[in-house]
């Protein structure tokens, strides 16, 4: 570190983006800081991912329960406000094993919003300025706010996950993973759901036929789309709140969500200041993450990037910045498959080619009908498809699938993808039989 500096690197943000680089870094010998005004985890940890999976472990429940009804007998009612208080008794503690760790990495811990003053230094709300030879900045993603009249009447995500009690008649604005996933939820506790798309289809990223499934059973358990819909205003009165759609269409609902999307948090970190070029999608960097001033990088959610906004996507570019910062590596980013799913019931999970790239650049494409595995017979699976996308030579290149356990099956898919295995190497992957991983293997062997 040069002697100027107080920190080799100084990160700002609490989340994957930022922790999972500055631990491993601070080990490898540096000085470093994390500098968060949010709770340590940041968005994933608290607000996200484990908290959603949390609550919908009791809807995978059900509907295992519903598909096996004439082996077992009973219907099973989530008790919302349980399930709630067991998501916060799971999270709670996460930000502290956080901490924990990172102190014992021997990262210092920094309170308070931090601003950008100039190439490496850094203030700190406004009281105390600090100084890096790097900096990175892991700012993340914030929920979108649909700019429209009466838009402080609907909630975000975050107040869905906390909600005391379900409300009886919902609308949720959006056609992405959170819309389609507490759709998923809220109608399986019990709810009225309307989703408002803004266009024909939801989920536009995800392989459409799948889609579509997905979508045919929420409508068929009470789901109702409406699509193109326009939403142009919301109003209240009394309890009660309106959502303005269409060619002047009202609907009334008990409470509203905005699941528009997310935003990069790019505000009030100096970036104008500094000549840090950034857009509507978020921080432009290099192929080494390197923002337009040079000793200041990012990484995850905030940055402007064709690679998918995940969790997975944030924690290998924080790896990759202690990488090429412990001088492991001098290379730039190369991103490896990147799977993703959504959580409905069924899943739908992807990695790598889609059928859709397949089928434009002449590679061979192998089709399952899930049903058919006799080990997806043993919880009597009725729905579900895979598509396994090979080159010429028989390396896997993509897996997409829709079912109940999609999300095990594609992980199980993965060695193949990065590692371009051929035949040889397939044969030599024993796995734990029966399994889903096991399953799904043998279908590409």
């Amino acid at each position: 570190m040069t002697a100027n500096y107080d920190y080799d690197v100084l990160y700002i943000g609490g989340g994957h983006a930022a922790f999972d680089g500055a631990e491993p870094l601070a080990k490898s010998g540096q000085k470093v800081a994390l500098v968060t005004d949010d709770l340590l985890g940041g968005t994933c940890t608290n607000r996200g991912c484990n908290a959603k999976i949390t609550l919908d472990e009791p809807v995978t429940l059900q509907r295992q329960v519903e598909r096996m009804q004439g082996l077992v007998h009973g219907e099973l009612q989530i008790d919302w406000p349980a399930v709630v208080a067991h998501k916060h008794a799971v999270i709670k503690d996460l930000p502290q094993g956080t901490e924990n760790k990172l102190k014992n990495a021997g990262v210092e811990l920094l309170k308070g919003h931090a601003t950008l003053t100039g190439p490496h230094t850094v203030n700190i709300s406004g009281q105390i300025e600090y100084s890096a030879d790097k900096i990175v900045l892991g700012t993340g993603q914030r929920p979108h706010r649909l700019a429209i009249p009466g838009s402080d009447l609907a909630h975000d995500s975050s107040e869905f996950m906390n909600l005391a009690e379900m409300p009886q008649n919902i609308a949720i604005i959006g056609g992405g993973y959170i819309s389609y996933e507490f759709a998923t939820i809220a109608n399986a506790v019990g709810a009225d759901v309307t989703v408002f798309l803004h266009g024909e289809h939801g989920l536009r990223n995800f392989y459409q036929p799948f889609v579509k499934q997905v979508t045919t059973d929420l409508n068929k358990r009470g789901v109702k789309f409406i699509k193109n819909a326009n939403v142009n205003k919301f109003s209240q009165n009394n309890q009660k709140y309106t959502v303005h759609y269409g060619n002047n269409e009202t609907a009334e609902f008990d409470w509203l969500l905005d699941a528009t999307g997310r935003i990069p948090n790019v505000e009030n970190l100096g970036l104008d200041d500094l000549g840090i070029k950034y857009n509507e999608h978020g921080i432009e960097v290099n192929d080494h993450l390197q923002t337009s001033v040079s000793s200041i990088y990012a990484a995850g959610d905030v940055l402007d990037k064709t690679q998918p906004k995940l969790t997975p996507t944030a924690t290998y570019e924080s790896y990759y910045l202690y990488q090429l910062f412990s001088g492991k590596t001098t290379d730039a980013i190369r991103y490896p498959a990147i799977p993703t799913t959504v959580y409905t019931s069924p899943r739908i999970a992807q990695v790598g080619v889609s059928p859709a790239q397949a089928k434009s650049n002449g590679l061979s494409v192998s089709e399952n009908h899930i049903p058919d595995d006799w080990y997806r017979q043993i919880d009597q699976e009725t729905q579900g498809d895979r598509i396994l996308v090979f080159d010429q030579e028989h390396h896997l290149q993509g897996v997409t699938e829709v079912s109940d356990k999609a999300e095990d099956a594609v992980n199980t898919y993965l060695p193949a993808i990065v590692s371009a295995y051929d035949d040889n190497d397939m044969w030599q992957m024993a796995h734990i039989f029966p399994s889903v991983g096991a399953s799904a293997w043998h279908k590409i062997r």
